[in-house]
C-alpha cells in the first residue's frame, strides 16, 4: 500500500502554497540537491572525465529509462532518457516514415500538443517525397485510419482538457490498417495506470518534467516495442546511437535494442536530479496514485461546481475518461487564475480560456483540495480577479 503522507514529506513544498501545477512542472525533490551536489561535486570535480567510466554516467539513460519503464507498463531495456521531448518526437516519427515506405500519411487530431504537430510538419517540409500530415477530429481519428497511414500520432491525455483517450481503440484500428502508434506520454507517465505492453505500443514519448519532477527542461524519454526496435531506423543518427561509437568509424551503424535511440551526450547533472524523483516513485504503485487521483479529481469537480457557477467542466466527468488534472474553462480565466496564484493555489492557464488544475497524489491531499476549492469560490463569488494587475498576460501562462 502506497504512503502518500510520507511522499509529501519528500518533496519541498513553500509554506501555504497549494500547488495544482504538477501537470506543467513538478516540485522539487528534498534529495535533489544533495544528489546533484554529489554528482557537481565528487563525480564531475573530483573523478573529471574518469566520472564517464568510474560514476556510469554512460549507462545513466538506460539505467533512469528502466525506472520509467515500471510506471508505464514496459518491459526493461525498452526506454532510453535524453534530449528534449521535441527531438524524441521528431525521432520517432522519422523513424515510422523510413520503416513505413509505401505509406506515405502521418494522423493526428486538432487536440494534439502544437509541438507535436510542428514536428510533423517540418519532417513532411524536409522529406518533400510526397508525404502528408493529416489532421482530423479526435472524433474522427479513428476512421481516418487507412492502409495509407504510416503512423498514428496523439497525445494519451489531452493537455488542456484532460481527457483520455481510448489508446486501446485507436491502437487495433491502427494495427488493422498496418500503421504505426505512436503515444506521447507527456500527461500520462506518473499520471495514469498506462500499460505499454498491455496495449503493444508501437512507439512511445514523455517528458519527465511534469508528473515525474526531473525539474525544469529534465531529459525526455523513448520507447520502442522490443519487437520493433532492431527494424528501426533511427534516422537521427546520433553518436551513441552507434553500435561502436567509440571506434569512431564514419560509417554509421545502430546499436541493437533500444541504444540505437540514442542520440546526444547524457545529461548528467539533469539526470541525477530526475533519479532523486524516481527514487520516491519506487516506493509507491501506479495503481495507488491512479485511484487516489480519481478521489482528488472527483472531489475538486464537485467542489468547485457546488461554488462556482461562473466555471464550466470541460475535463471528462467519467473517471475513466480522463487523466490527473481538471479543467475549466472561464472567459476570464487568465485573470482569474492569476487571482489564485497570488492567494497560494497554483493551477496554469491555457488558451484561449481554459483554467488547469493538476492532482498529484505524491505530494497533494483532500485538505489542499478542500483549500483550493475555497480560495477559488472566494475569487470568484466576490469577482476578486476583476483586477488591473491580473489582466497583463505574462510570457508563461
Amino acid at each position: 500500500m502506497s504512503d502518500f503522507i510520507e511522499t509529501k514529506s519528500k518533496f519541498h513544498l513553500p509554506e501555504g502554497i497549494v500547488y495544482l501545477d504538477g501537470n506543467s512542472l513538478g516540485p522539487l525533490p528534498k534529495t535533489a540537491q544533495n544528489i546533484v551536489q554529489n554528482t557537481i561535486f565528487n563525480e564531475w570535480g573530483e573523478m573529471l572525465v574518469t566520472g564517464w567510466n568510474k560514476a556510469g554516467w554512460m549507462d545513466q539513460p538506460n539505467i533512469v529509462g528502466n525506472k520509467i519503464a515500471r510506471l508505464i507498463g514496459a518491459a526493461a531495456d525498452t526506454i532510453t532518457v535524453g534530449d528534449t521531448l521535441s527531438i524524441k518526437v521528431f525521432q520517432a516519427l522519422a523513424s515510422a516514415a523510413s520503416y513505413q515506405t509505401n505509406k506515405k500519411v502521418f494522423l493526428s487530431d486538432y487536440n494534439n500538443f502544437p509541438s507535436d504537430i510542428y514536428a510533423a510538419q517540418g519532417l513532411v517540409n524536409m522529406l518533400q517525397a510526397n508525404h502528408e500530415l493529416k489532421i482530423v477530429s479526435t472524433e474522427k481519428l479513428i476512421e481516418n485510419i487507412d492502409e495509407n497511414v504510416a503512423a498514428v500520432f496523439f497525445t494519451e491525455v489531452d493537455y488542456r482538457t484532460g481527457r483520455r483517450y481510448d489508446a486501446d481503440k485507436i491502437i487495433k484500428a491502427a494495427k488493422k490498417n498496418g500503421s504505426l502508434v505512436i503515444l506521447d506520454l507527456a500527461h500520462s507517465a506518473g499520471a495514469i495506470d498506462t500499460n505499454l505492453t498491455e496495449l503493444d505500443v508501437d512507439l512511445a514519448v514523455g517528458c519527465t518534467y511534469k508528473y515525474l519532477n526531473g525539474g525544469p527542461g529534465s531529459p525526455a524519454f523513448i520507447y520502442v516495442n522490443p519487437n520493433l526496435i532492431n527494424s528501426l531506423e533511427p534516422c537521427l543518427s546520433g553518436w551513441l546511437g552507434h553500435d561502436k561509437p567509440f571506434d569512431f568509424s564514419l560509417k554509421y551503424t545502430p546499436a541493437s535494442g533500444i541504444d540505437r535511440m540514442r542520440v546526444g551526450t547524457p545529461p548528467v547533472i539533469a539526470l541525477a536530479a530526475l533519479e532523486a524523483s524516481l527514487d520516491i516513485w519506487e516506493t509507491v504503485d501506479i495503481s495507488d496514485v491512479r485511484e487516489r487521483s480519481i478521489q482528488l479529481t472527483d472531489q475538486f469537480i464537485k467542489g468547485v461546481e457546488q461554488n462556482c457557477p461562473k466555471l464550466q467542466l470541460i475535463t471528462p466527468r467519467t473517471p475513466e475518461n480522463r487523466g490527473s488534472q481538471v479543467s475549466f474553462s472561464f472567459e476570464n480565466g487568465y485573470a482569474a487564475m492569476q487571482a489564485c496564484i497570488e492567494r497560494g493555489v497554483i493551477g496554469d492557464f491555457r488558451a484561449p480560456n481554459v483554467m488547469r488544475f493538476g492532482f498529484t497524489p505524491l505530494f497533494i491531499d483532500s485538505q489542499d483540495v478542500e483549500k483550493a476549492i475555497d480560495t477559488l469560490a472566494e475569487i470568484m463569488s466576490k469577482d476578486l480577479w476583476n483586477n488591473q494587475k491580473f489582466q497583463k498576460r505574462k510570457k508563461v501562462t
